[in-house]
C-alpha cells in the first residue's frame, strides 16, 4: 500500500519541524514568551486607554 500525497506531505512537515525544533533553547523560549505576553498586555492596555480618551474627546466636541 503506497502512501498518498497528503500523507507524504504531512510526514515531510513533521520531519522538518522535528529537525528545526531539535536545537531549540526551551528555557530561553519560555522567557521570551513571558516577556512577549507582558509586553502585549501593556500595549493592549495603552491602546484601550487611548481609544477611551479619543472617544471621550469626541463626545465633548
Amino acid at each position: 500500500m503506497r502512501p498518498t500525497d497528503q500523507q507524504r506531505d504531512g510526514s515531510n512537515i513533521f520531519l522538518t519541524a522535528t529537525i528545526l525544533l531539535a536545537n531549540l533553547d526551551y528555557s530561553g523560549l519560555l522567557d521570551y514568551a513571558l516577556k512577549a505576553l507582558i509586553g502585549g498586555a501593556i500595549w493592549f492596555g495603552c491602546k484601550i486607554t487611548a481609544d477611551h480618551i479619543s472617544r471621550h474627546k469626541q463626545k465633548k466636541s
